[in-house]
């Protein structure tokens, strides 16, 4: 029989974080080879037929010529368009495997929100078979996260990781190998985006799309309402249809965006009120750790320190994060508990 390593030599590891807005790669004995945006743009009159895929794709969102349309393969961190996310996935695969695929395949490490369903799971795994893959491993991203930000799986003291994705939060305690505590809400990055859309619309009654959203959720985006930073935006206003620019403030991203930043406050307080005694002891004295692309908006260490009175940090590079921790899970499956993987029987 063959052992996990020659298989893992000879089919090939990679691991995946396919985030709703970026899709990151890791390779076994390389570390991150593949960064693109989770966007697929198709032919208007067939869906099927992929015009580009990645940050090609994403050059053409608002700005498609007519017959193209830019599609999303993921909504939420879960397969929103199956055929879609398939090709897409088979794309950054060959990409980021850079040779032929042998025999036995690629041996493919998931990781998933908390919040996902059995029916979304299977979804997920079946793309990632469509797309190439031998076998599929799962793990929950705050477990991978926790992994990437350098958390031992095996520490018997409580750790508590929020990972702020582009379409969830998933808040979590680990301890000894398993997860003691959890909350994951379908709020994230792109929500906050949409509610600067809904802002500008609802109070200047100018249209914009989401790459200006997100544009100014990095410029002028804060965890706090004030600020006297300015950006000038262009749009198209609602009433004539006609282009048009207008001026808008730090303070009023940060009033367009707090409803989201309350309710994933409101995930990390619930996760601690449902934490064991002994486990909270240990958070209170370690904190919190933020990751995800959500963790860099400005302010939210800051926010959440003050919402629950615990110390917050920002993990090293916090974006690579779940990737790194899903390629730690798949290189070092001696040496972290089953009960971290999510799903043993993905590949059956």
């Amino acid at each position: 029989m063959f052992t996990n390593g020659l298989m893992g030599t000879l089919g090939g590891g990679l691991a995946v974080d396919l985030g709703t807005v970026n899709t990151l790669v890791a390779v076994r004995g390389r570390g991150i080879v593949l960064r693109e945006p989770t966007v697929v743009s198709v032919q208007a009159d067939n869906h099927n037929e992929v015009f580009a895929v990645g940050k090609e794709a994403m050059e053409l969102l608002g700005r498609s010529p007519g017959g193209v349309n830019v599609c999303y393969p993921m909504r939420e961190g879960v397969v929103c368009d199956g055929p879609l996310c398939e090709a897409m996935l088979k794309h950054y695969i060959r990409r980021a495997w850079g040779r032929r695929i042998g025999p036995l395949g690629v041996r493919l490490m998931l990781c998933l929100p908390l919040c996902i369903t059995d029916i979304e799971r299977r979804a997920l795994v079946e793309a990632a078979k469509a797309a190439g893959a031998r076998e599929v491993l799962l793990m929950e991203e705050p477990v991978a996260a926790a992994l990437g930000a350098g958390i031992s799986p095996k520490d018997p003291f409580g750790n508590m990781v929020v990972d702020i994705g582009g379409g969830t939060t998933d808040a979590a305690v680990l301890a000894l190998g398993g997860i003691a505590a959890h909350r994951s809400i379908r709020v994230g990055g792109t929500h906050i985006d949409e509610a600067i859309v809904e802002y500008v619309r609802e109070e200047y009654g100018l249209v914009i799309g989401m790459r200006t959203a997100e544009q100014l959720k990095i410029a002028l985006g804060k965890a706090q309402v004030g600020g006297g930073a300015q950006c000038e935006i262009r749009g198209r206003k609602l009433d004539t249809g006609l282009p048009a620019s207008l001026t808008v403030s730090q303070g009023e991203i940060g009033h367009a965006i707090i409803g989201p930043l309350r309710k994933i406050a409101g995930a990390v307080r619930d996760t601690l009120a449902e934490t064991p005694p002994e486990l909270a002891g240990d958070i209170y004295e370690r904190g919190l750790i933020l990751t995800g692309g959500g963790a860099l908006l400005k302010g939210m260490s800051a926010l959440l320190k003050r919402d629950t009175g615990l110390p917050v940090r920002v993990a090293e590079e916090p974006m690579d994060c779940v990737v790194l921790g899903a390629l730690k899970g798949l290189n070092q499956r001696d040496a972290i508990p089953e009960s971290l993987y999510a799903d043993m029987t993905a590949d059956a």
